[in-house]
């Protein structure tokens, strides 16, 4: 029995942590269960883009959404004034694919509401996106706030606010911030700066500045099919 000992401690000692791994992917599961009830959206909402050599006016926006990844953005003018790579990076992507090795890293709060916090390392050394970081609420099963750091379109950070969309995981409100040398602008249209005479100087500063741009939803309909021409 005596020799038995030392395995045996050593056993006990690691099931904390074999546990506390475990905890981690089934809460990942659970959250990506509650995301994969949406297979389309069409959402309405205001968006509102704050960036620092532009003067955006707040836009009623069109969403729409197909699994696995398709994501669109339009303005009631048919435009989309978004960062470039930004389509691509939404929630459903982030963890349907499963080829990430998660890591528990503790707890913190968004907005008042205590979340778990989770790091997401890709499988795939050439994955574009080289770190997610999650901040799950473990009661209501949505993402409160999410970081996405890739190799060729910068980083971006989401923070979302649930209400009556909530037991699907989808949010009323949305704040992307990204980095302001990351937006760009559809060719053939141009803004006004904010101040001419700073213009050039405002641009080269713009490099190292966040953007952000803030929308909130009014309605969505459900898994209701939408036609893939819809994203071309």
């Amino acid at each position: 029995m005596k020799k038995r000992t030392p395995f045996i401690l050593l056993f006990i000692a690691c099931c904390p942590l074999f546990s506390k791994a475990q905890d981690v992917n089934t809460l990942i599961q659970k959250v990506k269960a509650k995301i994969e009830k949406v297979n389309d959206y069409e959402a309405s909402g205001k968006m509102k883009t704050n960036v620092i050599f532009l003067k955006i006016p707040v836009a009623t926006v069109k969403i729409y959404f197909k699994r696995p990844n398709q994501l669109k953005i339009k303005n009631e003018k048919g435009i989309s004034f978004v960062p470039k790579g930004a389509v691509s990076i939404n929630l459903n992507n982030i963890i349907s694919n499963g080829k990430f090795t998660a890591l528990d890293a503790g707890f913190d709060k968004v907005a008042g509401v205590a979340v778990k916090v989770i790091k997401l390392l890709p499988e795939d050394d050439n994955a574009d996106v080289v770190l997610s970081t999650l901040y799950i609420d473990e009661t209501n099963l949505v993402i409160r706030k999410a970081k996405t750091t890739t190799r060729e379109n910068g980083s971006y950070e989401l923070e979302m606010a649930y209400g009556k969309y909530i037991d699907y995981g989808l949010p009323d409100k949305i704040i992307f911030s990204f980095n302001s040398k990351d937006y760009k602008l559809p060719k053939g249209v141009t803004f006004d700066f904010d101040d001419g005479s700073e213009a050039k100087k405002t641009t080269g500063n713009a490099k190292n500045k966040k953007g952000r741009a803030e929308i909130t939803i009014s309605s969505y309909s459900i898994n209701k099919g939408i036609a893939d021409a819809v994203f071309q």
